[in-house]
């Protein structure tokens, strides 16, 4: 596959066109349907695409109407946000664990004219807003929709709306998009929101398509890309680190897309579909190596002594402290049980990409010690979204994210903040000027990032800018670097700590279910969680896991005192992003008193 290309695309659809044309028959977009694996071609999806484009102009939509899409990964979402920009139309891609009240957010800020919706399951919040918008004139459904009675809009099927001529749809398709270059708009992402209402990002073409060639030549340059190159799509596509990494680089590359079913399935997603390339955010590979590391443990003896050794070695590669008489044990593991750990990813990861949050140190060690290699990006929606990756060639170093991507120009301001230029910045918010002002400056995206460029010339993020803890004494903690630890504990799932204007540190905890459960058995209590954060023995066992964490931090960063959250942290209780990021607004909200209440204990 040339690549060559990339930079002389003028927009999204013309890249996927040639790449249609490169790939003709050969699979393209897979999902399970009935138990079992189906694909469909490069062709046919393009046919698809350049059918639903024409249908939505006969609709009355014209060039800069903008569309919401709401749905789950599956292959009607790369068609229909194709189709869309097809049509000269702007997508607006929304999260499907959208409250009534937050679809009704974007369908009034973006005024979309039409709603692509999935599910009838996803119309059931989406219509409320709908009606109480009052905005969008069409809804189309994918799979068949009961009609709701009321509403100011009109009904179309998904299989009518792939009705007619394919040939005089894709010409009439690459007429339109012969005038449509990398400066037009290409998509409205909404912020996920850990800090408050959803901004919406103006993406532009060029934006993504400079995120495209940055990333596809680190993947040409460091592992090398064949003919059968295959991504597993898993995080929501509404969001921009899987819009442009699960979808248009794999596009921008050649390479086919599979659709996992969901977390509870993604092991076996896994394994079915063997991709080469991932995309995860941190919190999912914590929960991996978890699950790992315990599955390991219930191994024997020979199994936990190959896992320390295996990590051992790899913490000293990681330093940079390679030693020679590591060789022959180096030489077991990658026999006896590296090839274990890579086929529980199918056998054929190339690189698992982690980007999203900040990831702990000591998983990318663990990754990379189990014969993984594991690559640490950085970016935000803002600008692409990717600013900077890991790659081999420059050298792997865990605590930093790389350094900037071809076509990113970065720098540090006098506050720390990082500043990013390039084509990948975005155009502005949506309707909301001030915030564009204040983000965008003499061309420079303040980004809100603390962190400093290290001799090799690669990023290392200190903290966000707006979450760093600032004391009653003036000393600077970074929360995440602290709350990533806490969660690195068998003891702990989650947990988020606090202290801005505060004497010092303090803790919200969610308990780990799993090991509660073992220690609730080991101490003959009823395994009821609520009940057993009022046992001073259980908190005292959660206090050992905070006091090792305590061990490796400064005096100003130590957590003094904790609390229990009454549940954990989720994408239902809004208290996470669909991305798995706490919001932080939204936890404080519900527990600040809590938390106020361990300074006067």
């Amino acid at each position: 596959m040339q690549l060559s290309d990339l930079d002389s695309a003028n927009n999204l659809v013309e890249l996927f066109l040639r790449r249609a044309a490169q790939g003709g028959d050969k699979p393209f977009l897979g999902a399970k349907r009935d138990g079992e694996w189906q694909t469909i071609s490069w062709h046919e999806t393009a046919d698809r695409i350049c059918l639903l484009a024409e249908n939505l102009r006969k609709l009355g939509l014209d060039r800069g109407d903008r569309v919401c899409l709401v749905s789950e990964n599956r292959p009607e979402w790369c068609i229909a946000d194709l189709a869309i920009m097809a049509a000269g139309c702007i997508t607006v891609p929304t999260y499907i664990t959208n409250t009534e009240r937050d679809h009704a957010h974007i369908l009034d800020n973006s005024g979309a004219r039409a709603v692509i919706v999935s599910t009838q399951k996803l119309l059931q919040p989406l219509h409320g807003a709908l009606q109480s918008t009052g905005i969008a004139e069409h809804v189309i459904g994918i799979d068949d929709l009961q009609r709701q009675q009321s509403g100011s809009f009109d009904y179309h099927n998904w299989d009518a709306m792939l009705a007619g001529d394919a040939s005089a749809a894709r010409k009439a398709v690459e007429e339109r998009i012969a005038g449509i270059g990398r400066d037009v708009t290409a998509c409205i992402i909404y912020t996920s929101g850990t800090g408050g209402a959803p901004r919406g990002v103006l993406q532009h073409h060029g934006a993504i398509l400079c995120n495209v060639a940055g990333a596809a030549e680190i993947l040409e340059t460091d592992f090398g890309l064949d003919e059968d190159e295959r991504f597993l799509s898993f995080l929501p596509l509404s969001h921009a680190y899987e819009h442009t990494g699960g979808q248009y680089l794999p596009i921008g590359v050649g390479a086919q897309i599979f659709y996992a079913e969901g977390l509870e399935k993604l092991a076996s997603n896994i394994e079915e579909t063997r991709p080469t390339i991932m995309v995860v955010v941190p919190r999912l590979f914590e929960v991996l190596r978890a699950r790992i590391m315990k599955q390991v443990e219930k191994q024997g003896r020979v199994a936990n002594y190959m896992m320390d050794r295996a990590l051992a070695i790899g913490e000293k590669k990681a330093a940079g402290k390679k030693r020679l008489r590591d060789r022959p044990m180096d030489f077991i593991l990658e026999r006896a049980l590296r090839p274990k750990i890579r086929q529980r990813f199918g056998g054929r990861i190339k690189a698992m990409v982690s980007g999203g949050a900040p990831l702990n140190p000591d998983v990318g060690v663990f990754f990379e010690s189990m014969g993984l290699t594991m690559l640490q990006g950085y970016g935000q929606t803002e600008a692409g979204p990717v600013i900077s990756c890991n790659r081999p060639k420059a050298g792997i170093a865990m605590e930093t994210v790389g350094p900037p991507m071809r076509g990113v120009e970065i720098k540090i301001a006098e506050d720390g903040e990082i500043l990013v230029r390039g084509e990948l910045v975005m155009q502005g918010y949506w309707q909301n000027k001030s915030e564009t002002e204040r983000t965008l400056q003499d061309g420079w995206l303040h980004t809100g990032d603390i962190g400093h460029i290290d001799d090799n010339g690669r990023i290392v993020i200190t903290d966000r800018k707006k979450d760093m803890i600032v004391n009653d004494k003036g000393d600077n903690v970074a929360p995440q670097k602290i709350e990533g630890m806490l969660t690195l504990q068998e003891e702990i799932a989650q947990a988020m700590v606090s202290g801005d204007q505060r004497p010092y540190v303090v803790g919200l905890i969610v308990p780990d279910a799993e090991w509660s459960l073992d220690w609730a058995r080991a101490n003959d209590e009823k395994f009821d969680l609520a009940r057993l954060q009022q046992l001073p023995a259980f908190k005292n066992a959660v206090r050992a896991a905070v006091d090792r964490v305590n061990k490796d931090l400064s005096v100003v960063e130590k957590v003094r005192q904790f609390t229990f959250a009454d549940e954990a942290f989720t994408i239902e209780n809004e208290e996470m992003t669909p991305s798995m990021k706490i919001r932080r607004h939204k936890i404080r909200e519900r527990y600040q008193g809590r938390l106020d209440g361990l300074y006067r204990s």
